[in-house]
Parts: structure tokens; sequence; C-alpha cells
């Protein structure tokens, strides 16, 4: 994920989603990755009035929430029967097939790495590109629940190649009061000299398709591009940890009147975390954080509903995955607070001195008994220590309380929130949002 479009004050470069891979027709939900997607958005402003005009025109014709005053909140079109649910997939070129992707399997794993690697997400300036590690696909992609033929893939007749890819996986996601399943749509790729294949579209549709033989009609996703009709707009913000780095590799920009050395200094964190009895998260802390993200997410219009199935599979630590830390009090050793966040590298193309950039993103963090500011403070110093280049936020939950005290710049692009076929009362302010998705 890599743009050259999201510039903070600090001058850091997010990445973000290509403009070939915004759905262009018939889908139950866009792209799935919450992740900077600052390039698609001003190209779209810029230059593509034609092709925005079309997409709003596809997209009006669908299910997607419009405000209307005395319209009331949920579903705006009825499930429908399964058997009225188209029971074949939607036809390909004729040198393609559909394939289901096992990703229990090793070599298909690898196969999907490659594609993605090579083809998902770069920047205007072919600086950066995503690199999803195995190990983060394989824990993204087959959460409590999964569905294996949501992970569908396109190959070559003739050489077998795995040449696109689209994915789902189920959620369960609060709206207010109401619990709904929900599907989550993410990875869409297609390899870049197919994009003139128009795969995209039809990936779209036949994910769509088994999302509703699952009996499931409703879902959550993000987009930099603005849609019929997002629920909140939110905006990432990041925090430089390795200053130096991001500045020799084009990521950041010194700023003006300062030198490298003054900059270094301005970034640098303490050697250990403050809060006495922060300490990684363990299996036997399951329960305790089930009751703190339950209690804190309460508070928010648009959450997620967490099981302590789904916190053990999410938040237990993975190496250079999810790191997920708890304060223990050391009298009573309850569980007090909870903090989080998940690992995005990408790949530094034509640089000689760097090949990977190590992002982390801020996922869940629920703050009791220690400040938040002191809570994320001590979080820096853990992504620090684990040789992380910059830490990204969005603003929504209590996130903006901390942003600017810990130094973090906002980007100049807007992530927007959008639910398919279910209708707020009203668009939600960032801080309303409780939601993260991969």
């Amino acid at each position: 994920m890599v743009g050259s479009g999201n510039k903070s004050d600090n001058g850091a470069t997010a990445p973000s989603p290509s403009e070939d891979q915004a759905p262009k027709d018939g889908s139950l939900m866009a792209m799935g990755h919450p992740s900077s997607v600052d390039s698609v958005t001003r190209k779209l402003q810029k230059g593509a009035t034609l092709e925005n005009e079309k997409r709003h025109l596809f997209w009006e014709t669908q299910p997607v929430g419009k405000y209307q005053d005395g319209v009331g909140e949920g579903p705006i079109e009825p499930s429908q029967p399964l058997s009225e649910v188209r029971q074949e997939p939607y036809n390909l070129p004729s040198t393609y097939e559909w394939c289901t992707c096992d990703l229990t399997d090793e070599q298909t794993m690898r196969e999907v790495y490659t594609l993605l690697t090579n083809n998902y997400v770069e920047d205007d300036d072919n600086m950066f590109r995503f690199d999803y590690s195995v190990a983060f696909l394989r824990w993204a992609l087959n959460p409590p629940g999964y569905f294996p033929s949501w992970h569908i893939g396109v190959r070559a007749k003739s050489s077998k190649k795995l040449v696109a890819f689209i994915t789902g996986i189920p959620a369960k996601i609060r709206a207010h009061e109401t619990v709904v399943p929900m599907a989550e749509i993410n990875f869409l790729c297609v390899h870049k000299k197919l994009r003139s294949k128009r795969l995209a579209p039809v990936l779209i549709k036949e994910v769509t398709r088994r999302v509703h033989l699952e009996d499931m009609w409703q879902a959550a996703y993000t987009a930099g591009v603005v849609l019929p009709t997002p629920i909140s707009t939110c905006q990432y913000w990041h925090r430089p940890l390795n200053p130096k780095k991001l500045i020799d590799v084009g990521f950041s920009r010194l700023a003006p009147r300062m030198t490298m050395s003054r900059t270094i200094k301005l970034y640098r964190l303490p050697d250990e975390a403050a809060t006495p009895g922060f300490r990684p998260m363990e299996r036997r802390d399951v329960a305790a954080v089930t009751r703190l993200l339950q209690t804190y997410l309460a508070q928010f219009q648009v959450a997620p509903h967490f099981s302590e199935d789904d916190v053990e599979y999410l938040l237990l630590p993975i190496d250079n995955v999810i790191n997920s830390f708890v304060v223990e009090n050391s009298e009573s050793h309850e569980i007090t607070d909870f903090a989080s966040f998940y690992t995005l590298p990408s790949t530094i193309i034509g640089n000689q001195n760097y090949s990977l950039l190590k992002a982390a993103y801020s996922y869940y963090n629920v703050a009791t008994s220690t400040p938040l500011l002191q809570l994320m403070s001590d979080v820096l110093v853990m992504a620090k220590q684990r040789d992380y280049d910059v830490f990204n936020a969005l603003d929504v939950m209590q996130n903006e309380s901390f942003l600017k005290e810990l130094k973090f710049g906002p980007g100049d692009g807007q992530l927007h929130y959008y639910l398919y076929n279910y209708r707020l009362r009203a668009p939600l302010k960032p801080a309303e949002m409780g939601l993260v998705l991969l």
C-alpha cells in the first residue's frame, strides 16, 4: 500500500490501492483494506471525472445508504430466498477459469503471495508496494467461521498460473443496537498485464454471489473513492519511528528549517515502557481482554462484536503479524488496559540501501486505569524496539486524543467507511466509529 499522495505534516507518504482495483460494476462491496488510499482519491479528483460519474451511476442503483428524513434504520432491501441466488459462477473470458484457493496449502499460499507482492497496491511514483507476508495473509483470511469458497482465484487455463484474486471473510458488526452478520471483501488483485481484460468486475460479482449463497446480505467496506454514501470519513495519521530511513527512501521529507539530527531528536522515544505491569498479551488474558473490548466498543455507533474466539484468534501475538499488550495490576492481577497493532510492510522499489519499509497500524486500544496517551506512548516504544519504521493510526474511536501529542502528522487523504444494504439514521463522526478493517 503505497501512495505518493498521502503527505503528513512530517512529510510521511502512505500507500494506497491502485485505481485499477476500484470496483467498476455490480458488486456487493468495494475494496476492503483500511489503509491510506489517498493516491486513488487524488487521481479521481484530478482527472477521472467521467469514470467517477459512471461509478456513481452504478452505485446509485445499489442498496447503499442515502440519508433521508423519516426513513428508518436497517436493511435497505430484504434478503432473497437462496433458491433465487445465481447458482452458476459468472462467465470469464474463454482462456481463464475459476479456482478456489486453499490458503492452508503452502504452494497455493505462495502463489497468492507472489501475485499480491508483484501486482497488488503500488504508489503513483512506483516507489513502494505492499508486501503482505504469508503469515499475515493466513491470519487475515482464515478467521473463525471463514468460508473457503470466499477465497477466489482466476487461473490461465493453459499455464494454470494464478492471475487474479479476491477474498471475503465473515464478521459480526454492530450498527447502533443491532448486531448484523456482514462480509468484508479484500485483496482484489488482477495481474498488471491483464488489467485491460476487465476481470475485476467479474471477480467482484462472483464474490458477491458466493456471499449471498451463505445467506449474508450486508457488508462493511472502506475505500478512498467517494461513493454513495459514506457512513463516516476518517483520516490516517503517521508517526515516524525511524525518520532518517523514511527520509532516505522518499517516504518522508525533511521539514523546512530542520536538520536530520534535529529531526531524529524530535522523534526519539524512551527505551522502555513507562507503565508498570505493561507486557505482551498471553492466552490466559483472552477472557479479560474480551470483556475490556466489549465494554469499550459498546460506546461507538458502529463496531465489531467480538467473541472470546475472535479475540483469541485476532489478538494473540504473532511475530511480524499482530502485536498485543496488556497492563496487569501488580496487586489484583486484573487486566486493566489493552493495546494492539498489526504489521503491513512495503517493498521499497529501486533503492540501493533499503528493500523493505516496516509499518505498524494501530488496531484496537482500551485504556481504563492508564491514560490513553501514556498507553500509546508505550506502544510506540514497543514498535520502535521491534524495528518498525513508521506507526500509522486512523482518527477513529478515541485516537484523536493522543495523535498530536505523540507527534503524529495528518495525512492529506481520507478513508471512507460504507455499509452495503444497511441504512443508518445519520453519518458518523470518526470518533463514533469503533471499527478497523484489515
